[in-house]
């Protein structure tokens, strides 16, 4: 048999690579080229692209009983470029560092506890999913049902577009060539047998980052000014910005815009690289005259594109947020971008409360720095409705990124955790008045009023009376009554052996007893007892003895474990395979769990 297979090869145990197959296997994996990345003179202006907001329908699955219920439910993904100009006229608070320290986790009622996420679609109406252990002893198995070297090779060839890694090699055929079977390569060499009509084969490693998609940019012009100047105070590069200023100047004979105007940008974004395609001139919302390049590269004259309801807002009472220079806070930012993508009022505080551990909520945002978020049950405009909910946030700061996933506790009460199972919040505050200024620190010194050194066992931090206390972390209420030289003092008992003392108080809002949450108001910044001012003595002990409350190390912070970790990474899983590829492959891949 050997020898019949040798001469049928005519010696050969490999087979060709046709030469067209081998110039695609010297490409890079992802069929680019390599090239020389030069720095951009001026960035380009952030924009908000069409493919950042996907309306998905996805699968959820409850657990009632021993059984799994699953059903369908719309989920919406949003991600929002913070240096965007965004405009919105919907109010939201000033920045109150107090007001989003404080961390309300309010128990929900368990019977409304929000499904967690199980694929995509996976039917128009409920199912129920019952595991159970497959019988092993009872199955009877076919042994003499072996399939022939033909069969063999047409499963292989079936199944291998959908193999993930390598190439495939069969032991017993050493003469085959591998790369028959490969990845993208197997599409060109040989198609596989049954292939569906209309369906495209394309190479492992393309990344839809690389296909264009649209978007646009709105210019308006609140004074009288020049067309190139506008384009490249944008943020575009002028070896673009100099062909349609020229066109629309020769068409309109003149290179200037009057206040009132407004440019109308089309956009081909690849990645994060904007190229501008088509200039439309507007008296307000009126259209003048619009330029496109066409296929050759040349600018020409075309027609009006579909309206664009950002022209009505283009010269709106909302604060505008300038392309250049002076870019919005972080607070500022994130509320303007929520509001303008239909972010409810606390979801965005939610929002905001989470990342104000990962960032200085007033210092400015950077161009590249970006949110994205994923939220259920959206409304007919994409938008919240009352049922929605926040259950992923992505934040992209300084050119890091971290996710948090929502997750709900048996007793209701909901928090975020980053991808490990654990919270960013912090166990406890050093610090429990966030607008507070730093007046004295831990250490011996002459006391004011008593005129001779001794220790100071705590920090002071100075406020104008009444200004809310909040608690440093979860605790029990100890004591909270008068106290010689302390005044009117609250004491709160952590877990661990911490506990911590609020002193000179002008009002104590708790009682003995009394469970605290991190950030409640648990009183007012006073003078009572031996103070010469208005100001808080705030004091850590630890195990009975008195620390540095800047110094000391805090207890961890809260973290997931046991059952409560596995059921949270089963749903940031689904929740990371739901945002991380495109609708069609969620589709197989919820095709696959099935």
């Amino acid at each position: 048999m050997g020898v019949a297979l040798f001469a049928a090869l005519d010696g050969r145990e490999q087979l060709a690579t046709p030469p067209e197959v081998a110039d695609i296997l010297a490409m890079k994996d992802d069929g680019t080229e390599i090239g020389v990345k030069t720095s951009r003179v001026i960035e380009p202006r952030q924009i908000v692209r069409a493919k950042d907001r996907r309306r998905l329908e996805v699968a959820t699955v409850n657990r009632v009983g021993d059984k799994d219920v699953i059903g369908s439910m719309p989920v919406m993904q949003v991600k929002m470029a913070l240096a965007a100009g965004y405009k919105t006229s919907r109010s939201y608070p000033a920045y109150d560092p107090a007001e989003i320290a404080r961390d309300d986790k309010t128990p929900e009622p368990v019977e409304v506890s929000a499904p967690q996420i199980y694929g995509a679609k996976a039917a128009e109406s409920d199912m129920i999913l019952q595991t159970i252990d497959f019988p092993m002893e009872t199955a009877v198995f076919d042994e003499q049902s072996d399939l022939s070297a033909a069969e063999v090779e047409k499963v292989v060839r079936q199944a291998g577009p959908g193999l993930t890694e390598g190439d495939v090699q069969l032991a017993a055929m050493h003469y085959v060539d591998p790369q028959r079977f490969g990845g993208g390569v197997a599409s060109i060499v040989d198609m596989p047998m049954g292939t569906p009509e209309n369906v495209t084969v394309s190479l492992r490693g393309a990344s839809d980052e690389t296909d264009p998609v649209y978007a646009e940019d709105i210019i308006p012009f609140t004074a009288e000014g020049r067309i190139d100047v506008a384009l490249e105070n944008a943020g575009y590069a002028t070896d673009q910005t100099d062909a349609f200023a020229d066109r629309i100047a020769n068409t309109l004979n003149g290179s200037e815009l009057r206040a009132g105007s407004v440019l109308r940008v089309g956009l081909e974004v690849r990645g994060e690289t904007p190229k501008i395609v088509r200039v439309s001139v507007y008296d307000g919302t009126r259209h003048i005259l619009t330029v496109a390049s066409n296929d050759s590269g040349k600018i020409a004259q075309a027609e009006e594109p579909e309206p664009n309801p950002e022209l009505l807002t283009a010269f709106d009472d909302a604060p505008p947020v300038p392309a250049r220079g002076a870019l919005p806070s972080f607070y500022d930012g994130i509320y303007r971008a929520a509001f303008s993508n239909g972010m409810s009022r606390e979801s965005t505080r939610q929002l905001v409360r989470v990342l104000s551990n990962e960032v200085e909520l007033q210092s400015r945002v950077g161009r590249a720095d970006r949110l994205e978020v994923l939220f259920t049950q959206p409304g007919e405009q994409n938008e919240m409705s009352d049922g929605s909910q926040l259950v992923y946030l992505a934040a992209t700061f300084g050119g890091k990124t971290r996710k948090f996933y929502r997750h709900q506790f048996a007793d209701g009460s909901v928090e975020f955790f980053d991808a490990n199972g654990r919270t960013n919040r912090p166990s406890m505050l050093r610090n429990p008045i966030p607008s507070g200024k730093f007046r004295s620190g831990f250490g011996s010194r002459r006391h004011p009023i008593l005129g001779y050194v001794r220790m100071h066992t705590g920090t002071d931090w100075a406020a104008p009376t009444g200004t809310p206390i909040i608690a440093a972390g979860d605790a029990v209420v100890e004591k909270a009554g008068w106290s010689s030289g302390y005044g009117k003092q609250t004491i709160l008992k952590h877990a661990n052996g911490y506990e911590t003392s609020y002193n000179h108080q002008s009002r104590i809002a708790v009682r003995p007893g009394q469970k605290v949450q991190q950030g409640q108001v648990i009183g007012y910044v006073g003078t009572t007892g031996l103070s010469t001012g208005a100001h808080l003595h705030y004091e850590v002990i630890v195990n009975g003895i008195k620390v540095d409350p800047m110094r000391v190390r805090l207890p961890s912070a809260r973290s997931l474990s046991g059952k409560e970790l596995a059921r949270f990474k089963r749903e940031r899983d689904r929740i990371d395979d739901l945002v991380g590829g495109d609708e069609s492959g969620t589709l197989r891949m919820a095709s696959a769990r099935q």
